[in-house]
């Protein structure tokens, strides 16, 4: 089975994360993001170029949990898709942009220290199993017949 893979997003969280609802009462998460771009010189140096900023939303238990785990600064990871938009505002303009869909977020771990809790999520409701690797099989080699 082939590896299922997605676009991934790294960067900072620009601005205070918005938690809000949609239509249909599902947690929706906004926050902008930045990423920080370099250039690697000849010298092997580099540098920094102009810092890019983003739209990003999480829906549902992503949203959620990035409310409570996440602040303005936290440098993260997320995983999803680019979305493009587009909508008439108020005063009758067309409004066009893409924001990243985050399916999944979290804090870098190559540049954020922190301490992970491990006791049970049994009070969230959602305790996922363990995952157990499968066990190796030895292939039997088929009998010989000598004559």
């Amino acid at each position: 089975m082939a590896i299922q893979t997605q676009q991934a997003f790294s960067g900072f969280i620009a601005s205070d994360p918005q938690l809000s609802e949609t239509e249909n009462g599902d947690a929706r998460l906004y926050m902008k993001v930045g990423k920080e771009h370099y250039r690697q010189e000849q010298d092997g140096s580099f540098t920094q170029l102009e810092t890019t900023f983003h739209h990003l939303v999480a829906f549902k238990a992503a949203a959620e949990q990035g409310a409570e785990r996440l602040a303005k600064g936290d440098k993260i990871v997320a995983e999803g898709y680019v979305r493009e938009y587009r909508y008439q505002d108020a005063n009758g303009q067309n409004i066009e942009g893409e924001e990243f869909i985050a399916r999944r977020i979290g804090h870098d771990l190559a540049r954020t220290r922190y301490e992970v809790d491990r006791s049970s999520r049994r009070s969230s409701g959602r305790e996922s199993a363990a995952f157990d690797a499968p066990e190796s099989r030895s292939v039997s080699q088929p009998a010989t017949v000598s004559m």
